[in-house]
């Protein structure tokens, strides 16, 4: 039996996680914790992804300023229930999706990726003809070789 491909999300599942993401938000923004893992904390609220029946939501975020992550994920852990009462005040829908707060980690993949590209010889392979690449791995200015 072949395996079947996970479907893409639907547009109310993408809706409400929008809605979820934008509550998340002003409450991270407006609101001061008294956990002590919270505290003078700024986080972002990458992306909400809700499960199909919309029981839960796994919520993405970035610590603004760095901060110890597996701390920051225990207070978030320990303060989901204002978080859920909060939510319920905020969005008007018929339950209020138990959150799974992760770490977002594109960006540190994107800054990987980027490293991964400015370096020499890989930039050597993306612009075989360009010769002024300096020690950075960038080029003399321009993002592609001169034409000839």
């Amino acid at each position: 039996m072949a395996r079947q491909r996970p479907k893409a999300p639907g547009q109310r599942q993408l809706r409400i996680g929008e809605e979820l993401r934008h509550a998340l938000a002003a409450i991270f923004e407006r609101e001061s914790f008294r956990d002590p893992a919270l505290v003078d904390v700024r986080l972002t609220v990458t992306e909400v992804r809700p499960s199909p029946d919309l029981r839960h939501a796994r919520v993405y975020i970035v610590p603004l300023g760095g901060g110890d992550l597996p701390k920051i994920l225990e207070g978030l852990k320990r303060v989901k229930p204002f978080l859920r009462r909060e939510l319920a005040n905020r969005v008007q829908i018929r339950f209020i999706p138990d959150l799974i707060f992760s770490a977002d980690t594109t960006f540190d993949e994107a800054e990987h990726i980027s490293r991964l590209l400015h370096k020499p010889e890989v930039a050597r392979d993306i612009w075989p003809g360009d010769s002024d690449v300096d020690s950075n791995g960038g080029s003399d200015g321009d993002d592609a070789p001169d034409e000839v």
